[in-house]
Formats: C-alpha cells, sequence, structure tokens
C-alpha cells in the first residue's frame, strides 16, 4: 500500500480513503482546494510579493496547490528545499533565507540553480556569500526583533542588532552587492501589532544605512486558528499596509507565510492500536506527523471514526501515546473523543498541514509515507 501512495492516490473524500485503504497505518492526508484557497486569500490580500515558507511543508502537491492558488516565490533554507522547488516549479523564484549556510550549499545555489537572493547576519558570512556567488546579487540584511505573543521566538537563533544590520547594509551596498533588510516576528504570532513594532525598527535600520534598499521582508509568523481564537489575516495586512503608508516606505514588501498557507490543508488519520481505560495508544506521535500538537502545546480539531458502528454522542477525555517505545511519545493535551472508541478506529487529526510531514523522524521503524490527496473540501472540520 506505501508503493501505491507514493503516487499520490486520489479520494473525494476522507470517509472513501478509509474505505478503500482499510489502514492500520497513518495517513496523510492532502486537500489541494483548501491549499489553492488559503494561497488565494494571502496572495489578493498581502500588499506585496508572497513567498511560501517550503520549510513548513515540503511536499510536491503542497507546492503545487499553492503555485496554483498563485505564489510564484518561495523561501527556502537549503538545496533540497531549492531542488524540490525547482524540479516541481520550473519557473518559479527561490530564495535562499537561512542566515548561516555551508560552502558547499552555496556554491549549488549559486552556480547550478542561479538563486540570487541570500539572508546575512553577520559579517562572516557576508563574506562567504560574496565570495562565492559574487556581487550580482541581493543582500537581505537579517535584524532581531522582540518575540512578542509569537509561540516560536525566531531571533533567538538568527537577527542581528540594528547597529549591526546597519554596518552590513553599508559594507554589502559598498561591495556591489543589491541590499535589502528582512525580520521575523516569531511563528505563530497572535498579535498582529508585533510587525508594526518591527516594521518600524527595520525601517530606522534603513533610513540610518542610507543606502538602496530593494524590499523589505517581513517574514512570517503569520498565525493558523487551531482550537484557540487568533485575529484574521485581513487585520496582519492592514496593521502592514498602514504601517508601510505611515513610515512612507517606497521599497516593495515580501513576506514569508507558512502555517497560515498550509495548516488547514491536510490532516493525518490514524488508528487506535490499543485502549487502557482513558489511554488510546494509536500509530502517529511525536516522532512522526504530530510532534508539534506536544511542542508546541496545540489544540487541533479531532474526530474518531468507525466502519463498523456509529460511534457514541458522549464524549470523554482521553490522554493519547504514539507508537515508539520512549515514554516521550505521548501527545498533550488531552483529546475529547466518544466513550465507545475501541481498537481499530481511527482518529483523524485536522489541521496538520504546518511543520507535520516534514518533521517525523523515523525513530523506532515508524513513518508516514502514505499520502493522499482529498480532492475537494474537508467534509467533516469546519475550516
Amino acid at each position: 500500500m506505501s508503493n501505491l501512495a507514493r503516487k499520490a492516490l486520489s479520494f473525494p473524500s476522507i470517509a472513501e480513503v478509509i474505505r478503500r485503504l482499510d489502514p492500520s497505518y497513518p495517513v496523510f492526508c492532502i486537500f489541494p482546494e483548501i491549499l489553492q484557497n488559503r494561497a488565494r486569500e494571502f496572495v489578493s490580500g498581502f500588499p506585496g510579493t508572497t513567498l511560501y515558507a517550503v520549510k513548513c511543508n515540503p511536499h510536491a502537491i503542497v507546492l503545487k496547490a499553492l503555485n496554483e492558488g498563485g505564489v510564484e516565490h518561495f523561501d527556502t533554507a537549503s538545496v533540497p528545499e531549492i531542488a524540490k522547488v525547482v524540479e516541481q516549479l520550473p519557473e518559479a523564484h527561490c530564495y535562499f533565507n537561512h542566515p548561516v549556510k555551508g560552502r558547499g550549499a552555496l556554491e549549488s545555489a549559486a552556480d547550478v540553480y542561479g538563486i540570487t537572493h541570500y539572508v546575512v547576519d553577520h559579517i562572516d558570512e557576508l563574506n562567504k556569500v560574496i565570495g562565492i556567488a559574487g556581487t550580482d546579487i541581493t543582500i537581505e540584511v537579517r535584524i532581531s526583533t522582540p518575540k512578542g505573543s509569537a509561540i516560536y521566538d525566531l531571533s533567538s537563533k538568527f537577527g542581528t542588532t540594528p547597529e549591526n544590520a546597519v554596518s552590513l547594509l553599508k559594507e554589502a551596498h559598498a561591495r556591489g552587492c543589491r541590499t535589502a533588510i528582512a525580520f521575523h516576528v516569531g511563528s505563530q504570532c497572535t498579535d498582529p501589532d508585533a510587525f508594526r513594532v518591527a516594521m518600524e525598527m527595520a525601517s530606522g535600520v534603513a533610513r540610518h544605512a542610507d543606502v538602496p534598499i530593494d524590499y523589505m521582508d517581513v517574514g512570517g509568523g503569520f498565525p493558523a486558528a487551531y482550537k484557540y481564537a487568533v485575529p484574521p489575516l485581513q487585520d496582519y495586512f492592514d496593521v502592514i499596509k498602514a504601517t508601510k503608508e505611515r513610515l512612507k516606505l517606497t521599497m516593495p514588501l515580501y513576506a514569508e507565510p507558512g502555517r497560515a498557507l498550509v495548516a488547514e490543508g491536510c490532516s493525518v488519520i490514524t488508528q487506535v492500536h490499543l485502549r487502557k481505560g482513558d489511554d488510546l495508544y494509536i500509530n502517529d506521535g511525536i516522532y512522526g506527523c504530530l510532534s508539534e500538537i506536544r511542542d508546541c502545546d496545540l489544540d487541533p480539531p479531532v474526530r474518531a471514526i468507525a466502519d463498523d458502528r456509529v460511534l457514541s454522542g458522549n464524549m470523554k477525555p482521553y490522554r493519547i501515546f504514539g507508537p515508539t517505545c520512549d515514554s516521550l511519545d505521548t501527545l498533550r493535551p488531552l483529546f475529547s473523543l466518544p466513550e465507545d472508541i475501541s481498537e481499530g478506529d481511527w482518529i483523524e487529526f485536522g489541521m496538520m498541514g504546518a511543520y507535520s510531514i516534514g518533521m517525523q523522524t523515523g525513530f523506532n521503524g515508524f513513518v508516514t509515507d502514505t499520502i493522499v490527496r482529498v480532492d475537494g473540501l474537508h467534509e467533516e472540520f469546519p475550516f
């Protein structure tokens, strides 16, 4: 069945996936129509150019659906990501936006794929990039910004101070490179005002550097609406647009959404292999596609499915364990499921498009390699 799944079998519904496959293994489901719709919403709403953050979900079906929704630019962090985009979408534009790159990766990016956009946050990285890729390139200098309300603080690892950013921009310009400025407010940012703060910082850096700025990359952080409320995307777009106008910024804006584009467009079907009272043991977990449920304390929508009976409408909380021998393989929080769920029933986890299939490790021999497309909108979860 796994070999068939690699050919991306297509189904009209989740019910049909279960009826035809009767899977005892986890199944990763991709909804291209949802992905296309989310891409169109972002491309039409964001006041600038949209780059999809490939690390969020690099599957070929996902890339193709987003492209069909209007995404033509891609934020890549490695040569394999660049290759996936270029091989799938030859006309797409890739940006090497990892601030730390190996020399071999730079050589391949420049010589094989012709990449001309590179992010740096340190003088040694600037020297390395120019030494390999030359000066007919755009150097994006990434600044560090406050974490604010984001789940992940992406400035704790990357980004430089405003003072250093000014120096880097001046140096890149003096050496003949085009220049741009970038930041990232953090993943799953629940406060649109974080973009205002960051844009003000970036604008100050650009003003003090006093060099031509090709564009300002406002990064990612645009959230997905799991079970807790987040502001609508339009609120983020309005803040970004208003801030650009108030600051009288003339350079174009870029953005690197990931989660906001793909979270709703995928789900994971798992099977219960054992029930011990209020504990359920399933065939996917934190080493597979479900790591963010624990690491970010996410609460995605779930539903139970049985093929031989109607499950009870009475719900109760369950603790869920993944399939590995590691006791850390436990999902948080507790999940509300029917009181009569049992071995052989399925649990579908919704909103699993972001940081899921691309993060699985294969630990203990458990791998989710059955991937299907479901053509049409999801019939159960209210996305």
